[in-house]
């Protein structure tokens, strides 16, 4: 435990859905703070009014509680602080470390395109920044921050170690625009500032950001959180994820039919290691977290570690639970819920169905046996088992089952009997007794299916099937 419960925070846009870059950053704030007995906060930054929409946002409320993400309180909308952030910026106006600037941005572009055609710094550098107040005119202005102009700030990050920035490459950043409104950079130390954020983890692509958030901390004299930028996540060609590399929403992946508990246990895994550790449990991801155990390099997303990961942890899930969010994926693809009969059923073959399935599609293909019902319309690959010596088979099994002791052992020694009897082997009865159970060539073992099935089912889909 640490000295002070952390206090981290996921900051989501809502302008377009949950990706895996941004549900690992949620998953590594979450595991922090409920590692440390901390407090995990939601803020939805909704200030680009042109692209954040209420359905974006509950996409991302939707995603994060698919992953089991959950958060303390309720989440709050930075653009309702709007009023507080230029608060803030009016009191550095006041405290003279922030001016007002009434270049236009016609005068600031034509200064920037001469720059460029002269191959010189496109830099603005306010002519406002020290002009008094008696001088100022009556026009429109934004607010800008006084930055340092010389020397360098070097910032302590917790994953990339201590980072310096030389002052002559930061600008003036504007702080409210000359509506009045305040921008992002302004509202995101506002909020970490007013949330007690103690941590902050994110994408390395926000590690510049850091260095022109930290004027305000230094101008308000505010105590600064802990950083923590964290690797980008590439895709196995190595280059940034993106849609060319297939799925990027946290929402396609409950689609496909990843159990959560497998997607967290693989975001996990990017960019952070515990050892050697590949498989663990939450339990032991929340004991084990901490933000030294973070790399430098960007992690590569690779779909078959995801999918063996998945396996495993389909194959200790409570067997209840599995039914439940294989309810929950159905539900996500439109698909039709199961029946009260069926979801029985389900939860009846689930230790037959569980081991050696890495996606719940693959379960539920399996799972097809005790989904279906009679009369069992065998798919091509397994018609073809039942000939008509395998329909003869059949016909003369089934009175050799019809008073049998109904547990593995016995219908085992049952059917090697028969299989003797007939000179033949109980690999030449499995292929006829699959089709006949299930329909399919690729199921449960045949006992396993038996078993689940009871006598009575299993006994009129054979005799079908002989028919």
């Amino acid at each position: 435990m640490t000295a002070t419960p952390p206090v981290t925070r996921f900051a989501p846009s809502p302008t377009g859905a949950l990706h895996i870059g941004g549900a690992r950053t949620a998953l590594f704030n979450w595991l922090y703070a409920r590692g440390h007995g901390g407090t995990f906060l939601l803020r939805i930054e909704d200030t680009d009014k042109a692209r954040s929409n209420p359905e974006n946002t509950q996409v991302i409320l939707d995603g994060l509680t698919w992953l089991g993400l959950d958060w303390d309180g309720e989440p709050t909308s930075q653009a309702a602080n709007a009023d507080r952030h230029a608060e803030v910026a009016l009191q550095m106006l006041a405290d003279g470390t922030a001016y007002k600037c009434f270049s236009t941005p016609e005068e600031i572009e034509a200064f920037r395109e001469d720059a460029r055609a002269n191959k010189t710094s496109t830099l603005f550098r306010s002519p406002w920044r020290d002009v008094a107040e008696a001088d100022h005119p009556d026009a429109p202005y934004v607010v800008r921050v006084k930055a340092p102009r010389d020397g360098s700030t070097t910032l302590h990050d917790t994953v990339q170690g201590d980072v310096t920035w030389s002052n002559d490459q930061l600008d003036d950043m504007i702080l409210l625009r000359s509506d009045g409104t305040p921008v992002y950079m302004l509202a995101v130390v506002v909020d970490d500032h007013d949330m007690g954020v103690t941590h902050v983890i994110r994408g390395d692509d926000h590690l510049a950001n850091s260095f022109r958030q930290n004027l305000i901390y230094d101008a308000m004299g505010w105590d600064k959180p802990t950083l923590a930028h964290i690797p980008l996540i590439f895709g196995a060609d190595g280059k940034k994820l993106s849609k060319r590399h297939g799925a990027t929403a946290a929402a396609d992946y409950q689609k496909m039919g990843y159990p959560a508990a497998g997607m967290r246990n693989y975001l996990a895994r990017l960019g952070w290691s515990h050892g050697d550790d590949e498989f663990f449990t939450d339990a032991q991801a929340r004991d084990w977290f901490d933000l030294d155990g973070i790399g430098k390099s960007p992690a590569r997303f690779d779909l078959k570690k995801l999918e063996h990961i998945s396996g495993q942890h389909i194959a200790i899930m409570d067997d209840a639970a599995l039914v439940a969010e294989i309810q929950g994926y159905l539900a996500a693809t439109g698909a039709l819920a199961l029946t009260e009969r069926q979801a029985d059923g389900l939860l009846r073959a689930m230790p037959a169905l569980k081991e050696r399935s890495k996606t719940f599609p693959e379960l539920l293909e399996k799972a097809h046996f005790v989904l279906t019902e009679r009369p069992i319309v065998p798919d091509e690959k397994a018609a073809k088992a039942l000939d008509a010596t395998a329909q003869q088979y059949l016909a003369e099994l089934t009175p050799h089952l019809q008073n049998v002791t109904w547990d593995r052992n016995t219908l085992e020694e049952a059917i090697a009997d028969f299989a003797t009897a007939r000179d033949t082997k109980l690999g030449k009865l499995a292929g006829p007794l699959r089709a006949a159970l299930a329909g399919r060539s690729v199921s449960p073992s045949v006992f396993d299916m038996m078993l689940v099935l009871g006598r009575e089912e299993s006994l009129a889909r054979i005799t079908a099937a002989a028919a």
